[in-house]
Parts: C-alpha cells; structure tokens; sequence
C-alpha cells in the first residue's frame, strides 16, 4: 500500500531507502529543534535575554509546525522535501522586528503571517510557478551549485572549522583546530567521507550516528571540556519526554501598521516575503535538480503543490510564534541518501512531532556530527557545474554571480537576486533585452527595490 502511494516502483526506491533517506534528512535538520529557540530567545545575547519568546514553548511550536508541514509536503507533493523554520528568516524577526523597530513579538509574528498570505495568494494565482518557469536554465543550475556551496558553508561554519575572526582584516579564517568539538568533526568528516567515497549504502546516516557516538564517549572522558553549547549537545539526557508548550500559540496583533505607519509596514513584509519566496525557490530547483525531479528546462513538475504547502508554511509559522517555516536545503541530505519519494517528508515530519515529547534525545547530535554530512552533500550538489555553459559569458557570468553571492552573503535570496540582475543588465547592453521573459524583468525590478530597502526603509521611518 505504501509502495503504490509513494510510487516506489517509478522512482525505482524502496522502503528501507526512503526511511533511512528521512532519518537522515532529520538528523541534518534536528538542529532548528535548539537554535530556533535560542534566536528568538535571545540566549546568551547581552542586554537582551529575558526579553525573548519563552524556550519551552518555542521548540514545542518548532517541532510541531516542521512535522505537520513536512507530511503535508510529502503527502501533496510525493517529493522528499522537508519544511521547518527558516534559519536567517528568524534572525530577521528577531533582531529586525522585535529588538531593531521595537514591534512585539505577537506584532511581529503577524508580518511573518500576513507576508505568508501573500505568497499564498501568488501561489493560487499561479504567479510564483510562472516566475519559476522563467528563469533561464543556466540560472537554474547556478543556483543548484549555490547552494551547494552554501550547505557546504553552513557545515564548515556550525562545525567551527571555519570562523569570523575575532579582529584582523580578514572577514573568515580558519578557526583554532584544537578542542574536543573540532576533533568530533575532523574525525567525523574522514570516516563520512570514506563511506561516501566506498558508496556504502547510508553513508551519510552511519557517519552521523557514529560521530554523534564518538562525541558523547568523547564528551564522557573529557567531561571539563566546555565543547557543545547546545543544550544536551553529546551528552546522554537524564530525561526523555517532557511535555509539549503551546502557551505562544496564536498570538497576532495587527496593531503593527500603527506602530511602523503603513508605508514601513509594508516594506517590512515585502522584504520578508521576498526572501521567502526565492529561498523556496532555490531550494526546489538545487534539490529537485539532484534528485533528477526537473525537466530539460530546470522545471518541476507539481511545483505548485510545493509552492502551496510552503507558502502555508509562512502562515502557519506567524500563527504559531515559531517564524516562517519554509523548505529546507537540508533536504537534499535525504536525496544524497537515495531518497525519492514524499515518505521522506513523512519520516521527517513524524520524528518532528515525537520531538516535541522526545526533545532531549534530538538534543544530543552535535552540530559537528552534522556537519560532514552538510559537506559532503554540497559535495553532490556541485556535479552540475560541468553542464554548465562556461564558453558564453552572457550565461556564465550571472551564473558566477549567482554561485558566489549565495555563500558569501549567507543568503539563497542574495544569490539569486544579484543573478537575475546581473543577467538582465547584460542582455539590455548585449542588446538583446528581447531575450528577457516579462517575469524575468518583473523579478528583476523586484530585486533591485529589495537591494534598495534600507535606503527606503530609512526615509520612510
């Protein structure tokens, strides 16, 4: 039964492969369960702790929002595409929103929801797909090598290989390779890698479980050391369940437009909203790309089901004080691992929902267990760089745009955008702006006033 409803025979998967690709799409994931709470919590920021959204009902909120969306995306989809909040979309509600304009929470949770409304209706009006249909294909791939570079990043960085320096001119450098935590993932990294490179079937999976293995034996010898800031990072827990919080939950205020003025209100949701809507974007392209998913033009089929469960996501994430919940590059963690189908989705979103009874035990995965896993998954990603066509510049160079901005910035959004306008401004001078599809300049134009936003916002405060 589940095999027919997944389709398992046409992607050519099975039930084993696709629970195990789940496993370990959650495992790269689990780390959103701690860190959104910490963000919108404010733990450990001087000045402002205490003044955040309680710990306990946030991760309860987190878990609860990423299970029910990540099955509804499985489900509607039948792709292997998992949802949770989105990492940088919560640092902009916290530290924007809330610390920066002064908004409350429940206020700024309702920008969250209402630019979730928005994109929502883009999506039944079927604007977003046509917006997707419209990038060139060469974009396409860039963004997919992006944001592998980007995942590849994000691993370097949680694990602390990789650091913003202290002081000196240098804006990265190699962080101190000494401490139990980098020890964890050099290690880690190896025997991931070794596993990756003898294709052993889980390879991903097995170098998380045994680094996450090796950090709590490692953890147990040299328990002085001050390696994991996570809560319960490496260490086995007393406790097992604790009870779910929803006491955030629902919590909106549309008194918002009276405290910013309609014009700034606005610019604070379409600013959200366009980060959500080409964070997506990305993030369905690279992953759909991976899997094999996408046509000879980069397109998806069914992305208007995708395009509908995420853009719910940003609503249900506002109204259940856990921020936009959007789909995650992550993801493609599970395709590394052989996944095909929207099962993937489900395994993810159940192991979710027990996280909000069974958070201790998520707790104790390291990021540097994670880690290798996120390199080596930027590793797959960047294979489509050979189809690439680097004998015309008029292609390449927005694609070389697109690849370097997204990890550089820290940012799918800024990748994308600063592709799109590089490739519309050399088509215009090139003069070609004929070969420009209407909603490549609609987004363009889009992009341009989003790069523009702080020079707006600041005259409109």
């Amino acid at each position: 039964m589940i095999a027919a409803l997944f389709g398992f025979a046409e992607r050519r998967t099975t039930l084993g492969v696709e629970v195990r690709a789940g496993l370990t799409t959650f495992m790269v994931m689990a780390y959103i369960i701690f860190v959104n709470p910490i963000v919108l919590g404010y733990v450990g920021i001087p000045g402002l702790e205490g003044k955040g959204l309680p710990f306990a009902a946030t991760l309860t909120v987190t878990c609860f929002t990423a299970g029910v969306l990540s099955i509804a995306m499985g489900l509607a989809s039948n792709y292997p595409l998992a949802l949770a909040p989105g990492m940088g979309l919560n640092a902009v509600v916290a530290f924007e929103l809330v610390a920066g304009r002064g908004l409350t929470w429940p206020q700024a949770m309702t920008v969250v929801f209402l630019e979730g409304v928005v994109i929502t209706i883009l999506v039944l009006t079927r604007f977003r797909q046509a917006v997707m249909n419209a990038v060139p294909l060469g974009l396409k791939q860039a963004i997919s090598v992006g944001i592998g570079l980007f995942i590849a990043l994000i691993g370097f960085f949680t694990a602390g290989f990789v650091v913003k320096p202290g002081a000196g001119p240098l804006p990265v450098g190699l962080g101190p390779l000494r401490g139990l935590p980098i020890a964890v993932f050099l290690i880690g990294f190896v025997l991931t890698a070794v596993l990756v490179a003898r294709r052993a079937r889980g390879g991903l999976l097995i170098g998380i479980v045994a680094t996450t293995v090796l950090a709590i034996a490692l953890n147990g010898l040299f328990a002085g050391w001050k390696g994991f800031p996570t809560p319960g990072a490496a260490q086995i827990p007393a406790g097992i369940i604790q009870a779910p919080d929803f006491s955030t939950f629902g919590r909106l205020d549309f008194g918002l437009f009276a405290k910013l003025g309609v014009l700034a209100a606005c610019l604070a949701i379409f600013s959200l909203m366009l980060s959500d809507f080409f964070d997506t974007m990305g993030t369905v392209i690279g992953v759909g790309g991976k899997a094999g998913f996408v046509d000879a033009q980069g397109r998806l089929p069914r992305v208007d089901r995708v395009l509908l469960v995420d853009s719910l996501g940003a609503v249900a994430g506002g109204l259940a004080n856990s921020s936009s919940n959007t789909t995650y590059i992550e993801s493609a963690a599970g395709v590394s691992e052989g996944g095909r189908t929207g099962l993937v989705a489900v395994v993810v979103g159940v192991l979710f929902l027990l996280a909000t009874f069974f958070a201790p035990l998520a707790a104790v995965i390291p990021a540097q267990a994670t880690a290798p896993a996120l390199v080596l998954v930027g590793f797959y990603m960047m294979t489509v760089v050979r189809e690439m066509a680097w004998d015309d510049p008029e292609e390449a160079i927005p694609a070389f745009v697109t690849m370097l901005v997204m990890p550089f910035t820290w940012s799918i959004t800024n990748g994308i955008g600063a592709g799109f306008v590089t490739w519309v401004a050399i088509k215009i001078f090139a003069g070609r702006a004929g070969a420009v599809h209407p909603m490549l300049w609609l987004a363009s134009a889009a992009f341009v006033l989003y790069f523009a936003l702080p020079l707006l916002e600041g005259t409109a405060r």
